[in-house]
């Protein structure tokens, strides 16, 4: 079986478009106490902005505020085992920004969940939810724990109890929770349930809490494939412009799981044709192309895509080097790195997972004439639709998908339309634009709120 890993030998971005040779470091991110090490994902995030931020001129103190997030929370929790013995686990919140509103953002449960990297994806929820117009500012959190390793019951334990620990630190109308790699609805459900007995009696609805739940508890039509319908309504409205269209376009899905298979289903629906496919268990290539639909059956039944029987194994390299239209990076952080980008043959690249491209493999990229949908833009779908489950259950409402959809993809089209207008004033590339568009939002809200006191 092929094994996919995270990278770490990133170096920064280039903000106009064309290669860097040496990349500027921000003196903020000495200031601030960012880690030196430019490989690291919370510095290469926050480099990013900067770059943004000193092309459009930002004031310095914004610059230093959205350069650290507001909260950092650390918790150790013991949960029973099966077998009667404890384990001790170690879970994480981070509140980067709630100048908006309410911080947002998943908990990812992954063996490998660690501080810089819950920073940096509640840094990208902030830009996210700023950029796609959303009254929420980010946040993100986790459980060192991979799930495939305990039963239900242990989950559950895991689960309640890591509620339990940090359920003075959220709530419906301060910190929102939501699923994210290794979490479900069904964890969602459990946290749900756990914060409601945690709550006081009364006010509003305490399920409310979380969003991502299970739609016969709370959870809003359209939640599961929010992400991945928000990728393919990015790129059904980028690629015209592209001289492309999805019913003649090919593509290959870099990751498998939620976001992966939705967004194989929904560009297909389009018209698009899957042709290569990859996740931790394998590569796999069928020219003629692969039914994304039974494919997500296979890896719904199997754990992964190595071994679909309609399909050719492949190696790495081979996969990398297939010619395709689009190419859809939705597996985990740091996983298109130089190697990888020399490699990539595509048009267009859409970022269906949070930061899957190193800054030295988007150089590369860029060079090559590839267009790079960046992650805060096309993956903004989740958050968009998380907040339309919250606006439900503040209200008390049920929406029906038509109705979801629709709004989902204003909201998309609305945040492509505001990153083509910054890439078009400031004659930068997408990233870069996507940073600009949603720094504007943040300064506006500064502007009038101020820095108490």
């Amino acid at each position: 079986m092929s094994t996919l890993t995270k990278g770490k030998n990133a170096k920064a971005s280039n903000s106009n478009g064309k290669a860097l040779s040496t990349p500027r470091t921000d003196p903020i991110v000495g200031e601030v106490g960012l880690p030196e090490d430019p490989n690291n994902l919370y510095t290469e995030t926050v480099s990013t902005m900067l770059r943004a931020a000193e092309i459009m001129n930002l004031p310095r103190y914004l610059r230093l505020i959205l350069a650290q997030p507001k909260n950092e929370i650390m918790v150790h929790f013991p949960v029973q085992m099966d077998d009667g013995e404890f384990k001790l686990f170690k879970g994480y919140r981070v509140q980067h920004n709630n100048a908006l509103g309410p911080y947002k953002g998943g908990l990812r449960f992954h063996h490998d969940v660690h501080l810089d990297d819950v920073k940096s994806l509640a840094f990208l929820m902030t830009m996210k939810c700023s950029l796609v117009g959303v009254p929420y500012g980010g946040g993100k959190g986790g459980i060192k724990v991979n799930p495939r390793d305990h039963s239900s019951a242990e989950m559950e334990r895991i689960v309640r109890r890591f509620t339990a620990a940090i359920a003075h630190n959220i709530g419906p109308d301060y910190d929102i929770p939501a699923p994210d790699v290794g979490s479900n609805s069904q964890h969602m459900a459990w946290i749900a349930d756990t914060f409601s007995f945690l709550s006081e009696i009364g006010g509003d609805n305490p399920a409310a809490v979380i969003t991502g739940k299970p739609v016969s508890y709370g959870g809003s039509l359209g939640r599961e494939k929010a992400t991945g319908q928000g990728v393919v309504d990015t790129l059904v409205e980028m690629l015209p412009e592209l001289k492309l269209k999805p019913e003649k376009c090919n593509f290959s899905v870099l990751g498998f799981g939620n976001v992966g298979s939705w967004s194989a289903k929904i560009f297909q629906e389009k018209g698009a044709k899957l042709t290569a496919a990859a996740d931790h268990t394998g590569f796999i290539i069928n020219e003629k192309g692969i039914d994304a639909d039974d494919l997500a059956e296979f890896v719904k039944a199997k754990g992964g895509v190595g071994g679909y029987p309609k399909a050719t194994k492949c190696s790495k390299d081979d996969f990398y080097k297939h010619k395709v239209d689009v190419f859809i990076p939705a597996a985990l952080e740091q996983m298109i790195q130089e190697p990888e980008a020399k490699m990539i043959t595509c048009k267009v690249m859409a970022e269906g997972a949070n930061a899957p491209t190193t800054p030295a493999g988007e150089r590369i990229l860029i060079d090559k004439g590839i267009e790079v949908l960046p992650a805060i833009l096309c993956n903004a779908g989740g958050v968009t639709v998380s907040y339309f489950e919250w606006v439900q259950n503040k209200t008390f409402q049920a929406w029906d998908l038509e109705k979801v959809d629709k709004a989902l993809n204003k909201h998309m089209v609305q945040a492509a339309t505001k990153t083509r207008a910054a890439r078009g004033k400031y004659k930068c590339d997408l990233r870069t634009a996507a940073y600009i568009a949603a720094l504007q939002r943040l300064t506006e809200a500064y502007e009038v709120r101020g820095i108490f006191p």
